[in-house]
C-alpha cells in the first residue's frame, strides 16, 4: 500500500481510495490547503513573456491590473 505525506502537516497517510481526503490526513488539512490557494498563498510559476501575452492578448496592460 501507497504511503504519502500529506501536503499540509507531512503526517504519513494511506494513499488509497478509503482515505477520502487524500493525499491530506484529514479535512482540516484539505481546507487549511483552500484556503492558502484562496488567500493566493500559493501561485503557478508563469515566465514574463507569458504574461506579456496574456495581457496582450486581451488588450489590458499590466499597469492597469495594479
Amino acid at each position: 500500500m501507497t504511503e504519502v505525506h500529506c501536503p499540509t502537516c507531512q503526517k504519513k497517510v494511506k494513499y488509497n481510495s478509503e482515505n477520502i481526503f487524500r493525499p491530506f490526513c484529514s479535512e482540516r488539512c484539505k481546507l487549511i490547503d483552500l484556503g492558502q490557494w484562496a488567500e493566493e498563498s500559493y501561485k503557478v510559476p508563469c515566465q514574463e513573456e507569458d504574461k506579456e501575452k496574456i495581457f496582450s492578448d486581451i488588450n489590458v496592460s499590466e499597469d492597469d491590473q495594479n
